[in-house]
């Protein structure tokens, strides 16, 4: 690796990627965009689907950290899959990555430009075309941002995440306070009991809950960039990952049953992206109700510029290792961010959203990019699973946590990812199979242009 293949190295530390961990998956975000989906699939089972998932990312999120002590690697799964399977499964772990990422340039700068909207001008909200509009705006901000340097993007981020964790604590509080003792929904076990799924609705629940939890790779992907742990202390983007999933299974958790006390399924249903809004228009009077907007808007922005981050990463080194055309392993001379690859996904994201802006409904728009996601998120991360208890097999020999942690539960965490990934597949309609199964799919181009330049064996 050359110096100009570079990235700012030592640039992050253990605070800063556990917030970046924590702002990939945006929080308010998440809750905000999937939850009337997820209600609407599986209603109060939404719980038990949140915390089983978490268990299961958790499991994915092992892998991970285990994976990255062959070494630091800013294309994480795509580098640690090649290194286990082969650099042909390594090239389509990190394709199905940038897939993900570029369709969720729609999916989370949509709900940025209608939070936006709802302060500014809300009779525009159900436009299409300004909303598209709006969330190109936001997409284009955003990588100027990114563009800049991994420091000025994790002080935004920084930022970012503490106001949007105050207004969001204010919601919580509220909630019980007012809530507690008549809830829309009453608590039971029946929330979280494995019992009361069906494989069906195990796996809808499931694969929206997925979406819930994606970002906090990111992490991983900024590895490169990170601070290397002292003597035997994990790197710092290992123990970013680490308390970053342990924080979101708690927090979705706790969001899930606020949303549940406080709203009824009709009021979920007609909140769609705004349930956040929702929610703060029951606790708090005018204007104080619009912090939630607020919050929405900031973990919005901040999931944007984690995901352009991630696919940067990824795409640089790709390219890196000639699996991709060299030209996006391009590094900005002063800055020593990617800025030819973050460019690619600036591209892409404008494209989607002017394609997005003639369809009927916003609704439509969130709907399809989400499943399609959901579907390739299961595709790599079932990928790095697999990997990890391939890899370190042998440690199963090494007793009951070894065998578990390096093996068992990354192994049983892929396979739960493989089923519900083909499980859901029936369940698409014809745009969701083009964006999910088409997406990979064109991976084979890249994958046979660039074999001719570097054996993928």
């Amino acid at each position: 690796m050359t110096k100009q293949e570079q990235l700012a190295s030592n640039s992050l530390g253990t605070i800063e990627s556990t917030i970046m961990g924590i702002a990939g998956t945006a929080p308010a975000f998440s809750v905000a965009v999937t939850t009337a989906a997820i209600v609407a699939s599986v209603g109060v089972l939404s719980v038990g689907s949140i915390l089983y998932c978490g268990l299961i990312m958790f499991g994915i999120m092992l892998a991970f950290i285990h994976l990255s002590k062959i070494t630091p690697h800013a294309g994480a799964t795509y580098a640690w899959v090649g290194h286990v399977f082969g650099r042909k499964w390594g090239f389509f772990a990190g394709w199905g990555l940038l897939v993900a990422s570029i369709f969720f340039m729609v999916s989370a700068t949509i709900p940025a430009a209608t939070s936006t909207l709802v302060l500014i001008v809300p009779d525009l909200v159900e436009n299409p075309n300004w909303v598209t509009s709006v969330a190109a705006i936001w997409l284009t901000l955003v990588t100027l941002v990114v563009t800049k340097g991994i420091k000025h993007a994790s002080v935004a981020q920084v930022i970012l995440t503490v106001i949007e964790t105050v207004v969001i604590f204010a919601l919580i509080i509220g909630a019980f306070i007012q809530y507690g003792g008549r809830p829309a929904h009453i608590p039971s076990i029946i929330w979280i009991s494995p019992f009361s799924f069906t494989p069906q609705m195990f796996a809808t629940g499931a694969l929206t809950a997925i979406f819930f939890y994606w970002g906090w790779d990111v992490t991983m992907n900024l590895s490169e960039e990170s601070k290397a742990g002292e003597g035997d202390a994990p790197h710092s983007a290992s123990q970013g990952a680490f308390w970053a999933m342990v924080n979101l299974i708690l927090f979705f958790i706790i969001m899930m049953i606020v949303v549940l006390i406080v709203l009824t399924d009709e009021e979920i249903a007609a909140a769609n992206t705004n349930v956040l809004y929702a929610i703060a228009n029951k606790l708090f009077p005018t204007p104080w109700n619009y912090l939630a907007v607020l919050s929405t808007i900031l973990s919005t922005v901040g999931t944007i510029e984690t995901q352009i981050l991630q696919f940067s990463r990824s795409m640089f080194a790709m390219a890196r290792d000639q699996a991709l055309h060299s030209r996006y392993a391009t590094l900005h001379p002063e800055w020593k961010t990617p800025w030819v690859a973050t460019f690619v996904i600036w591209f892409f994201g404008i494209v989607l959203l002017f394609l997005s802006s003639y369809s009927p409904s916003v609704k439509m728009i969130l709907e399809s990019s989400i499943m399609a996601i959901g579907f390739q998120i299961c595709f790599y991360m079932s990928l790095a699973g697999f990997a990890c208890a391939w890899h370190y097999r042998n440690k199963l020999r090494d007793g009951v946590f070894d065998a578990t942690s390096y093996v068992i539960w990354p192994l049983l965490a892929g396979a739960f990812m493989v089923f519900v990934g083909l499980y859901s597949i029936p369940t698409f309609d014809g745009l969701t199979v083009a964006l999910g199964l088409g997406g990979l799919l064109i991976g084979f181009i890249p994958l046979v242009l660039n074999s001719k330049s570097v054996s993928l064996e």
